[in-house]
């Protein structure tokens, strides 16, 4: 019987991992299966450019995996069973249940809401296609002189304001910052974003808490309002509570805890990468939800699964955060360079340069993403004897 690799999500992590097993481990031996629930691939770090107007070609992942041997089960996850090892999904077939021998976790994140009263009905994002075409409609029915208010100053936020000055300008934008604009920044590169700022006419409202968002306007902490024909809130990241639901063990972010291989610290047979995996980067820290961070956990997970499954000894790949790349509308962006310990370097890049290498980085991504297994190799990797893998996974 083929071992069953199941493999959720199909974003930067998943998409990616899949391709890798596929690409490396023999079909005689595996049968890998990817659940995802939309049809195409969508690329989050572009959306704040669909939610403004901006035309995005789409990638089918029936096009995507064509060829590879991977299949593509369009379902949403319900469920995980860890003890049974199994998946409860829904789609267009119904109700389902998928078995699996080793599984693959990477079903990203979606907007916090942290409770913030009014967020959930009346406040918009872009952390996902249907909420981000969500907002381009509502946008699109915007007038000259309409406002638009960003809530929270990380790269999303960031990205997200400027994006939407740029591209209309006819609009009011202001963000809402809890603390300094850009103050993890070095200080030549937080002048960057001041300038970019100015220029592009976004109004900042530092050391501002929204403690609730209404249909016209957000209320702060200090009890004063900011008119916002639209809310758009970028305050963060949350996971979906099916792992915690599941009996994984989980972090108070509800994030799949890891060892270094990203391996489930509770059950062997899970492995998790991405936004949803909680693990600790060589400078003890949990690295952050990003597309840095899906790259890194997808490849060491990938490896480690490969590496157990072929009674081969585990590779560890690296885990060192290096910095954040951020947009500033499509002829601008900041390349800020940090230290181990997540400091910002006094070196940064900016201006029309940061801004075609931030291009080329998004068009390497989804060049990998449309080539999966980059080339499928003619010889491909066996999986052990069970008394090898069960050695290897003893010794692991």
């Amino acid at each position: 019987m083929k071992h069953r690799i199941v493999v959720l999500g199909a974003g930067y992590a998943g998409a990616f991992a899949a391709g890798n097993l596929a690409r490396r481990l023999s079909p005689a031996d595996t049968e890998i299966t990817v659940v995802n629930a939309a049809p195409d691939f969508v690329e989050r770090m572009r959306l704040h450019q669909l939610a403004i107007g901006q035309d995005l070609a789409f990638r089918k992942l029936t096009d995507v995996f064509a060829g590879t041997g991977v299949r593509l089960r369009l379902a949403h996850v319900t469920g995980v069973d860890p003890e049974r090892r199994t998946v409860a999904v829904t789609g267009e077939d119904g109700d389902g249940e998928l078995a699996y021998d080793t599984l693959l976790y990477a079903l990203g994140s979606s907007v916090a809401h942290h409770g913030v009263p009014g967020v959930a009905d009346h406040a918009f994002d872009v952390t996902g296609r249907s909420s981000a075409l969500r907002l381009r409609e509502r946008l699109a029915g915007l007038g000259e002189g309409g406002t638009v208010l960003v809530v929270g100053e990380g790269l999303t936020g960031i990205e997200t304001a400027t994006e939407f000055a740029e591209s209309r300008p006819d609009l009011s934008v202001a963000l809402a910052a809890r603390g300094e604009l850009g103050a993890w920044l070095s200080p030549k590169a937080r002048r960057h974003l001041c300038h970019a700022f100015d220029r592009l006419g976004i109004t900042v409202h530092e050391h501002t808490g929204v403690e609730a968002v209404e249909p016209t306007r957000a209320i702060c902490a200090d009890g004063t309002s900011i008119p916002a024909d639209v809310t758009v809130w970028s305050a963060g990241f949350a996971v979906h509570p099916i792992a915690a639901a599941g009996g994984l063990e989980v972090a108070e972010t509800g994030q799949i805890v890891v060892d270094r291989t990203m391996r489930s610290v509770s059950h062997p047979d899970v492995y998790a990468a991405g936004d949803c995996a909680y693990a600790i980067g060589e400078n003890g820290r949990p690295l952050p939800m990003s597309c840095a961070s899906a790259g890194f956990t997808n490849m060491q997970a990938t490896a480690s699964i490969i590496a157990r499954l072929t009674g081969s000894e585990v590779p560890s790949t690296g885990l060192k955060y290096y910095g954040n790349h951020i947009s500033l509308g499509r002829r601008d962006a900041i390349f800020q360079m940090v230290d181990g310990d997540v400091r910002s370097k006094s070196w940064y890049l900016g201006g029309r340069t940061a801004a075609r290498l931030k291009s080329g980085v998004l068009k390497g991504a989804a060049w990998g993403i449309a080539h999966p297994t980059f080339g499928m190799p003619k010889r491909k990797r066996h999986l052990a004897t069970t008394r090898g893998r069960a050695g290897a996974r003893a010794a692991a």
